[in-house]
């Protein structure tokens, strides 16, 4: 089974959701999400993750969690590891308790950021639980607004910086922003479901992932997310050759379709692909 793509760089932040196993309970009781947000502390210390909002739900959680260092898959891995062992010994059952792995979607800071810090405290009100963000006790809503006790796993001072200097000041402006959310679906507009941000900074994220791991083992959808217009590639500058191959061995478009761009036969791509390939390989 492919792998999904992974995207990791110092600096990175992502949106992560890790569902139950057949969408079973993940948190039975207030006492697991205190275990989980314990856990999630001690990650961060450990990995120099910063979590900047959390909501934990009955069977998943969402997380927007910051990577000072190219690690996201260590930190998860401990993450789930250490809370399915707990989950585990404190309910005596065995096996998985979440569904596969959990997904990451790598945010552009300046465009999504704040946008995803407010769609995470607001799943709860979104899935008809509770009328408003403050009435549900297990997101970091609460903490960030100063309307309770900051915990240990969540790091508030780079969230509320980008509303004001004053921090009084600041936690009134993020309330704000988040009661006026506008009602929209911003997971609609992740590339590929790995990425949430321009195009540009989508196509600088296939090249990160292109430096680690197996790419070929990486669904092509996701695989090429973010890449430009076919039309766009073999109107660039340089050699009308040289631009195709670019666009089949770096992009990944198929030979047909770089045929029908250009209205010449299947096999005329073929033919050239077959003289030049060798020397374009990347």
């Amino acid at each position: 089974m492919a792998r999904p793509l992974r995207i990791e760089y110092p600096g990175a932040v992502y949106h992560i959701t890790a569902r139950g196993n057949r969408r079973s309970q993940i948190f039975t009781d207030d006492c697991d999400r205190k275990e989980f947000l314990k856990i999630l502390s001690e990650v961060n210390r450990r990995f120099a993750t910063r979590c900047h909002a959390y909501c934990l739900m009955g069977n998943h959680y969402h997380l927007l969690l910051e990577t000072q260092q190219a690690n996201l898959s260590t930190a998860m891995r401990q993450l789930d590891g250490v809370y399915t062992q707990k989950y585990n010994w404190l309910h005596r059952k065995t096996g998985h308790v979440f569904q596969g792995r959990y997904k990451a979607i790598v945010i552009e800071r300046d465009a999504y950021l704040l946008e995803v810090a407010r769609y995470v405290v607001l799943n709860p009100v979104r899935a008809g639980l509770v009328g408003g963000p403050d009435k549900w006790p297990w997101s970091s809503y609460g903490a960030t607004a100063g309307a309770e006790k900051t915990d240990a796993s969540l790091t508030t001072d780079w969230l509320l910086g980008q509303f004001d200097k004053s921090t009084t000041a600041a936690k009134i402006k993020y309330r704000e922003f988040v009661l006026n959310a506008p009602d929209l679906n911003i997971t609609e507009q992740v590339a590929s479901g790995v990425v949430l941000g321009s195009g540009k900074f989508a196509e600088w994220c296939l090249l990160q992932a292109k430096g680690g791991g197996d790419i070929l083992e990486i669904p092509r959808e996701q695989r090429f997310a973010g890449r430009p217009g076919l039309a766009n590639i073999l109107a660039g500058s340089g050699k009308k050759d040289d631009k195709v191959v670019e666009a089949v061995e770096v992009y990944g478009y198929t030979q047909k379709a770089v045929a029908d761009e250009l209205g010449v036969h299947y096999s005329a791509v073929s033919k050239l692909l077959s003289r030049r390939m060798s020397r374009f390989k990347t």
